[in-house]
């Protein structure tokens, strides 16, 4: 007898979705944003409020990419995404150094580490994760 796997996905790994998807968006919005802002700042920090709202736009579109690999349980969207929101948070920090949109940015922030938080912490999370596949020489438990 085979030992059953729980494919039900857990509650956090639910809302970890779902705030993916959100603050994927959001975060494209911020980062369209931060371009924006670079007409209100010096000069000389152009350049450096342009690239930081590109990167935050580009890592938004590939969180919300990796939302949909992540509800389905794959060890690698949960490692991406946990890249893409560090980097997410880099960016936001460089963002209130170099812009004036401290508010918005700290929800954002926020957000991004609620998001690895309910992905790596509950053990509900970690179990959903780690499951494996069966091999394909197992007998299918449907027949």
């Amino acid at each position: 007898m085979t030992p059953t796997v729980d494919l039900r996905r857990p509650l956090p790994v639910t809302v970890a979705v779902v705030l993916v998807y959100v603050g994927g968006l959001a975060n494209t919005a911020l980062g369209v944003l931060v371009l924006l802002a670079r007409y209100e700042v010096d000069a000389t920090d152009v350049l450096a409020v342009s690239l930081v709202g590109a990167a935050t736009i580009l890592l938004g579109l590939l969180t919300v990419a990796g939302g949909s690999s992540l509800a389905r349980g794959s060890r690698l969207a949960r490692n991406l995404l946990t890249a893409y929101l560090t980097l997410l948070v880099v960016l936001q920090i460089l963002a209130v150094a170099l812009t004036e949109l401290d508010p918005t940015i700290a929800v954002a922030l926020l957000a991004a580490v609620v998001v690895i938080a309910a992905v790596w912490i509950p053990p509900a999370a970690r179990r959903y994760f780690a499951r494996t596949a069966p091999a394909a020489s197992d007998p299918s438990p449907i027949a």
